[in-house]
């Protein structure tokens, strides 16, 4: 693999050959990635998850000085299962210009093309340098770069911006909302279903919850401002799933809620989900143990990531802007790890890649060839920019 020279496509076909979804590990493909860079003389390190199952990489083109453009981008995907593939989602196709794949769009892309130009980088006479840094299980919660942004703040010159290669067409994305994941147990007490009042069902009472949660968004909705860029303008509660009870005619023991919101930028994070908690805790658990004393509720926190907010991003906003040729800056509801990296290393950041969120976690997902080639010429002139700097 010494020196080898492969263009965007060849790339973005052999990473979306590994089946990174966030349940499998992502080791195949860091190392795929660690020993093209040393390929071309350009080390790595590695930021391992506590189990050793995963890992972040990170590495440095060109001179270790302050000022450079860090690269982000995860290398998890979504599971392909249940949905109506027309081709093998681990195999590049190519149909009508668009590039099928799992992976192709979010966003493995990104990352395929700047690997691609490696070789490029390496050549040029960088005066700046541009760093690389992939994660892992971003799809579930941007649980890995937290210790990846970590590690580069500490071992990493500081940065002039960071660029997170989420799909937005080529547009410069300054802001987006947060997001909490928690799962909330609540335990019961089984009986027949014809002797109700010797029980309590969880399930029924993780009901009221739901409803709960449905108040406070007509409530959150009600207040929402009138001139906020994001849309939906509120923050919004999702219930992602409900798991409980054994048989139609026992009163369920058990019943697990899956349950988060995504917060606007300049709210606290955790303040919706401490007030939920809140109403488990002092209004729903008595009313559940009054009922039976071996009632209770039980929640975690699954993940956060934080708000991306639009302050500070200025930098930033115009370096890629210049590369992408776009006028546009936006903000978009979905989450990044933007926050984290923004927060962890204090540099200006934006989220500007190629794709369509449109077609993120979707059957027959792709990216057009013409996006390949924007991203191509985004790369090219924040090269130019770096040997000019």
């Amino acid at each position: 693999m010494a020196g080898e020279t492969v263009d965007s496509v060849e790339m973005l076909r052999r990473l979306v050959a590994f089946d990174t979804t966030s349940r499998n590990s992502n080791l195949a493909l860091i190392d795929y990635v660690r020993h093209y860079l040393e390929g071309h003389g350009v080390a790595s390190k590695l930021v391992p998850s506590e189990d050793g199952s995963k890992a972040n990489l990170f590495a440095t083109v060109g001179p270790e000085v302050a000022g450079g453009v860090v690269l982000s981008g995860h290398t998890d995907v979504v599971p392909v299962d249940g949905q109506p593939w027309d081709s093998d989602p681990w195999t590049l196709t190519l149909k009508d210009g668009r590039y099928h794949g799992r992976g192709t769009c979010d966003m493995k892309a990104f990352y395929a093309i700047a690997l691609a130009m490696v070789p490029g980088f390496r050549k040029a006479r960088l005066r700046k340098p541009i760093h690389f840094a992939l994660s892992y299980d971003e799809e579930v919660g941007c649980i890995g770069a937290h210790a990846l942004a970590a590690r580069m703040a500490g071992e990493v010159p500081k940065p002039r911006a960071i660029i997170i290669g989420e799909p937005t067409m080529m547009t410069v994305v300054h802001a987006h909302k947060g997001a909490q994941i928690y799962v909330t147990k609540f335990t019961g007490f089984e009986a027949h279903s014809s002797m109700t009042h010797l029980g309590v069902s969880a399930i029924h009472f993780a009901g009221e919850f739901v409803h709960y949660l449905n108040r406070v968004q007509d409530e959150l909705d009600a207040a929402a401002p009138r001139d906020s860029e994001f849309m939906p303008p509120a923050a919004t509660f999702n219930v992602g799933t409900i798991v409980g009870g054994t048989a139609g005619n026992i009163l369920a023991r058990q019943c697990e809620v899956l349950w988060g919101y995504r917060e606007l930028p300049g709210r606290p994070i955790d303040e919706l989900g401490e007030r939920a908690l809140k109403w488990l805790r002092e209004e729903l658990l008595p009313r559940m143990k009054a009922k039976h004393p071996a009632a209770a509720i039980d929640t975690v926190l699954r993940s956060s990531t934080p708000a991306f907010s639009p302050e500070g991003n200025d930098d930033a906003k115009a370096l890629a802007g210049s590369w992408s040729g776009s006028n546009t800056v936006g903000s978009v509801v979905y989450g990044t790890e933007a926050g984290i990296f923004k927060k962890t290393l204090g540099v200006p950041t934006v989220v500007c890649g190629p794709g369509d969120i449109a077609q993120a976690h979707q059957p027959n997902e792709f990216i057009l060839a013409s996006q390949i080639e924007a991203c191509e010429g985004f790369m090219t002139r924040m090269m130019e920019w770096a040997c000019r700097e």
